[in-house]
């Protein structure tokens, strides 16, 4: 039997966070604080030039991508 490690998801939802100042400000230090620390690491999938818009707007629009798509200016 393979030993299966467990994972664990977390969302954000803008909504809970943007109209109330108080929480904004929590959310941005939290957020900064996991990728000073290195527990928060986005997932990127692809990086784009910005010359490339076009094809990183196409990728999206493709559905495929696992992570994030960057677009480097």
């Amino acid at each position: 039997m393979q030993n299966l490690q467990s994972l664990t998801i977390k969302g954000h939802n803008i909504w809970v966070t943007s109209g109330n100042p108080e929480r904004q400000k929590a959310a941005v230090e939290f957020v900064n604080s996991g990728l000073e620390k290195g527990t928060l690491k986005p997932m990127i999938d692809e990086v784009f030039p910005f010359d490339k818009i076009i094809d990183a707007h196409r990728y999206l629009e493709a559905n495929g991508q696992f992570g994030k798509i960057v677009v480097t200016v």
